[in-house]
């Protein structure tokens, strides 16, 4: 008797579906997601680390001139950022509400950085020394004079001079220089010895000013 039989074989395994074009575009946008979110998180820790090792620091300027007695106002200042010298005591952006409203104790320079020293009660002219102003033609005002110039005053020849022939002459620091009026006349207020001062004062318009390199002081 014969016996028929039958082999028998493994059915193949079916192929890995491939991965649709739907999928691989999906996944593309994600990663340039991650990746710009990764830029943006370096950058800004990049940005606070550059902000921590910068030793500057927003200090209050005098953005215009304050005379000595007058009320400091929000215009009047303006903000830099600086690493101040040691010592000095400054105002720093944080200060601006608390620093306006009050009063300027001497003259206040824009572009000078504002100190401590000077806010507060009036405390101008400096002992020993006096402010006079003087009208001059625009010809005897010297060209580059201005707040801060140190300059040097020839009064009109005097016969009590120790020198006969001999102009006297006194230094002098101008704290103001008003523009020519319709008379032509430059008024230039100057900070000096009282003596110095007075003697000024009596000369009027017959002095000379000499401007003096600002290194070489009063």
């Amino acid at each position: 008797m014969s016996v028929a039989t039958t082999s028998w074989a493994a059915p193949e395994a079916a192929p890995a579906p491939a991965a649709s074009p739907t999928s691989r575009g999906r996944r593309a946008p994600r990663h340039l997601l991650v990746g710009l979110a990764l830029m943006v998180a370096f950058s800004l820790l990049f940005a606070a680390l550059a902000l921590r090792a910068d030793p500057a620091t927003p200090v209050l300027i005098v953005a215009r001139p304050v005379p000595a007695g007058a009320t400091i106002t929000d215009a009047d200042l303006s903000v830099v950022r600086m690493v101040p010298e040691a010592g000095m005591q400054v105002f720093t952006e944080a200060d601006r509400s608390s620093v306006v409203g009050r009063t300027a104790a001497v003259p206040l320079v824009a572009g000078s950085v504002l100190s401590a020293a000077q806010v507060g009660a009036s405390d101008w002219p400096p002992t020993g020394e006096s402010v006079v102003a003087v009208a001059l033609s625009a010809g005897q005002v010297p060209a580059g004079v201005v707040n801060g110039s140190h300059v040097s005053i020839l009064l009109p020849v005097s016969d009590t001079a120790e020198e006969p022939g001999t102009p006297p002459m006194v230094s002098a620091t101008v704290i103001d220089v008003v523009a020519a009026d319709v008379s032509g006349s430059v008024v230039v207020s100057l900070l000096a010895r009282a003596s110095d001062a007075r003697l000024v004062a009596v000369a009027g318009d017959e002095v000379s000013l000499l401007l003096e390199n600002p290194a070489g002081g009063r």
